[in-house]
């Protein structure tokens, strides 16, 4: 257990500061740490129910599990943020909003400091075999190692960007932070930049001596047994039925799932089969539940044959555009590797393609891209997704893209009562009641929210941080009441719901 977390938290709790994070930057933290979070949490649900766990070795499964997630996403702040051995006042706010979600503490500037120094002191004693170790020894819990790795480098991508840069040093720590993880999750041969300039010395001089380096690209996944592949299956029909609105979303995924089985059925009586590109567009705002459904399709496809694995790995420019010239086609293929039995998902693809096309890193990405999509049609299925005009733009801007995504799925905003769904969601989740009047509330704040929404609307991550803020406020509304009975903490009252465009009489 973590028991030197308590030297993080004997500060005095304050308001912090005006935030000098940028409002993307900061909700997109905020879902990777929730979402890293709710991954470690079902881990311990499931491991609870494979093993028949009661009290108190079930207590003591979920605090572990809670301590390990904590210590990821400690050790990822340290490893990015502090690898230029200091801290800048956007990288501490970052560390501050990450002690705020995850141990819901906010310290003053003093405090912050010891905290920090905790924190580097500390994080660099954890080992990522330990934080991951689950996911690799449960045999239950294997099938979300991509997931898993997909949120922490996504985590650390993110912590990069806070200060709107990413630095050289940054960069070097995320692919080192990358192959730490692919040797801890997946046990895939490893080697640093160092070590294959020294080979490469070697080969010029004409060293006759054997080196003992082995140099690989990143490993693919273990194809999926016949048993994974029917959970996987049933899980990701469960999960794909049990998403808020999207129904039209919804229906065209199962009758491509439908169409897929039957061709496959028409191949095992030796009848021609059709055959159909698999890659797609994503089209929507943010918060549409995008990232899920490309996850929950990748689950699909291998629940029925068609890929191996059923991994998503996530990305953007970022992980596939490098700083020098040469260097983006070898990563652009690193991230294709990875998907390798899977999808790919590339959020805000059209940042590839520059205002005027002349961007010629992220042409040379693209093209990389159309290659293997060509060479490897069969083994991997590319998502891109983003906004819905630039998407088209994007497609216009390269027929090789058009002629290769021939699917689109629109994703439409939520509207007010969507939004009311998917907070009562939250609320049952975590074991919260909605008394009327909060209904009311909620659903009329969401109405005005949806009627005076712009570009930055959050959509589904709009209902998440009004729930995570609204039991904030509960806390400390009855956090002095004693005593303090079972209808008291599952309480929302309205007092406790607040919408910042919304006026208090709403």
């Amino acid at each position: 257990m973590l028991e030197w977390i308590n030297d993080l938290i004997d500060s005095e709790i304050v308001t912090p500061n005006k935030s000098l994070l940028p409002r993307g930057i900061e909700r997109t933290l905020q879902q990777l740490l929730s979402d890293c979070h709710g991954l470690y949490r079902d881990g311990a649900k499931r491991l609870v129910r494979e093993k028949g766990l009661v009290a108190p070795q079930a207590a003591k499964t979920r605090e572990l599990m809670d301590d390990l997630h904590r210590g990821v996403v400690l050790k990822v702040l340290v490893e990015i943020a502090y690898c230029d051995k200091r801290w800048n006042e956007v990288e501490r706010q970052a560390a501050q909003l990450v002690l705020s979600h995850t141990w819901e503490v906010k310290v003053d500037s003093d405090g912050m400091s010891k905290s920090l120094r905790n924190v580097v002191r500390h994080a660099q004693k954890l080992k990522w075999s330990d934080l991951l170790g689950p996911f690799v020894r449960e045999e239950v819990l294997r099938h979300e190692r991509s997931e898993l790795q997909s949120l922490i480098l996504r985590l650390a991508n993110v912590i990069a960007k806070s200060d709107g840069r990413v630095s050289t040093s940054e960069t070097r720590k995320m692919e080192e932070l990358q192959r730490e993880l692919d040797l801890a999750l997946f046990q895939k041969s490893v080697v640093s930049r160092d070590a294959k300039l020294r080979k490469q010395q070697q080969q010029e001089q004409g060293a006759e001596a054997k080196s003992e380096i082995t140099e690989s690209s990143p490993a693919r996944p273990e194809p999926a047994t016949e048993a994974e592949r029917k959970q996987m299956f049933g899980e990701a029909m469960k999960e794909l039925n049990a998403l808020i609105g999207l129904e039209t979303i919804k229906q065209d995924i199962k009758q491509l799932i439908d169409f897929l089985k039957i061709q496959a059925a028409r191949k095992e009586h030796d009848l021609p089969a059709a055959t159909i590109s698999l890659h797609a567009v994503f089209e929507g705002n943010p918060g549409t539940g995008k990232t899920t459904v490309a996850r929950i399709v990748s689950r699909l496809l291998c629940g029925i044959g068609i890929l191996d694995s059923g991994q998503t790995i996530e990305t953007d420019r970022s992980g596939l555009v490098a700083q020098y010239a040469g260097q983006t086609g070898p990563r652009t293929n690193e991230r294709i590797e990875e998907a390798m039995g899977g999808v790919l998902f590339i959020d805000e693809a059209y940042s590839l393609v520059g205002s005027r096309g002349e961007d010629a890193y992220g042409e040379e990405a693209l093209q990389a891209l159309l290659k293997r999509m060509e060479d490897d049609r069969e083994q991997f299925v590319v998502v891109i997704a983003g906004y819905p005009a630039p998407m088209e733009e994007l497609l216009k801007s390269n027929p090789g893209l058009t002629s290769r995504f021939q699917r689109t799925y629109a994703f439409p905003d939520y509207d007010a009562k969507d939004l009311l769904r998917i907070f009562y969601v939250f609320c049952r989740k975590y074991h919260y009641r909605l008394p009327k009047p909060t209904r009311i509330k909620l659903l009329n704040g969401f109405r005005r929210m949806v009627e005076h929404k712009d570009e930055h609307f959050g959509n589904g991550r709009l209902a998440r941080n009004v729930f995570e803020q609204s039991i904030r406020n509960l806390s400390s509304r009855i956090v002095k009441i004693t005593p303090l009975t079972r209808e008291i903490l599952v309480s929302i009252e309205p007092e406790d719901v607040v919408f910042d465009a919304v006026p208090p009489k709403s």
